[in-house]
């Protein structure tokens, strides 16, 4: 809800979006409709046989603790420039971009936890990642990795221009499309998280 309020501000005099903002809302849009497709792919193909079940790294919890922090400190920032309090900016985007480079850590160390049972991207046929549900997986979880990315370095962009101060009320355009985007990744990786959870029991 607080990403479709964001959406609507920034209108020039004529109520149109501001042209940043709408490619911001295709860029979402885009990403909605490719993951919608990889996970409905990954329902067909299960039901098809020849899956194998493997439970989640235990790390993958400990990012969806990053990210959920991360969108807390991402919405009191945007609210810290709305009301100008301009020196709290930079505190607030600061911890999220901490929060985002947990998030990426636990990734990396659910990835080496995958690695250790045998299930990789398009491994050796006859091993348990052999399966073609590991690759499904690993895919679904490193798209999202690499959009996060995206999203890690414009908060670092933001987090710049707050210690210059050049994020306030009256310039709250970049920080307002940060925190759209960064609750849209945020709320994507806890679909993408219950999706998987809960896939072996399809």
């Amino acid at each position: 809800m607080q990403a479709a309020i964001n959406m609507t501000e920034h209108k020039g005099n004529n109520g149109k979006l501001h042209p940043k903002k709408f490619a911001l809302l295709l860029l979402i849009i885009s990403m909605t409709m490719l993951f919608a497709g990889l996970t409905s792919a990954f329902i067909v193909r299960r039901a098809e046989g020849n899956w194998f079940n493997f439970d989640l790294p235990p790390q993958f919890i400990n990012s969806t603790i990053a990210v959920f922090i991360s969108s807390l400190t991402m919405l009191l920032g945007y609210r810290a420039a709305k009301h100008d309090n301009i020196k709290l900016v930079p505190v607030f985007m600061g911890l999220t971009l901490l929060g985002g480079l947990s998030f990426v850590y636990f990734q990396y160390l659910g990835f080496m936890d995958l690695g250790e049972r045998g299930i990789f991207f398009s491994p050796d046929s006859g091993s348990e990642g052999g399966m073609v549900s590991g690759s499904f997986v690993i895919v679904l979880v490193a798209l999202h990795l690499l959009h996060l990315l995206g999203g890690i370095i414009y908060v670092a962009v933001v987090f710049v221009k707050s210690l210059l101060y050049k994020v306030h009320k009256k310039n709250t355009l970049s920080i307002s499309m940060c925190n759209t985007y960064w609750h849209f990744v945020g709320i994507l990786w806890l679909y993408l998280y219950t999706f998987l959870y809960f896939a072996p029991q399809f």
